[in-house]
């Protein structure tokens, strides 16, 4: 058999460090070297200084977005609570994108029930136009407040 061009002696499932495990063979090429790279079942393997070949496992994600302060919250939130779901998601590639949803959804609810609710207690524009000190300070108190329900509902 042969990989690389090199004749191999024998597969042996023991590293030289003593470990022993059916995911870390050992090749034993003609000339007492080890190849660097092998290539088993569609998986890349790399030698590592200890005589064990590791896998080349990486986590793409399917998207790259920027991540916002909610989306920022969640994740803190999922990798510290929920950690079993962050980890599907990042083993599924999905974790970005999940991250993006829930910050811009948080956005537009934020946006929605301010709108709302200064509807609803009557600042309009034309306080905004007679009092625009009194127009900032209701607005401000609005958002805190729908913001303040927001993050409340990231931590379910």
């Amino acid at each position: 058999m042969e990989i690389g061009g090199e004749k191999i002696l024998g597969i042996v499932n023991k590293c030289k460090s003593g470990c022993v495990a059916p995911s870390r063979k050992e090749i034993v090429m003609e000339k007492g070297k080890l190849a660097e790279i092998i290539v088993e079942n569609g998986i890349t393997y790399h030698l590592a200084e200890d005589g064990c070949y590791y896998p080349q496992l990486s986590l793409e994600q399917k998207a790259d977005y920027v991540i916002g302060k909610y989306g920022i919250m969640r994740g803190e939130y999922l990798m510290k609570y929920r950690r079993h779901e962050y980890l599907k998601m990042l083993m599924d590639g999905i974790w970005n994108q999940y991250l993006h949803d829930v910050d811009e959804e948080c956005h537009r609810e934020v946006e929605l029930a301010a709108k709302r609710i200064m509807e609803k207690e009557g600042v309009t524009e034309q306080l905004k136009k007679e009092n625009p000190m009194e127009w900032v300070r209701r607005v401000n108190g609005i958002k805190a407040r729908v913001e303040e329900e927001v993050v409340k509902n990231l931590y379910m």
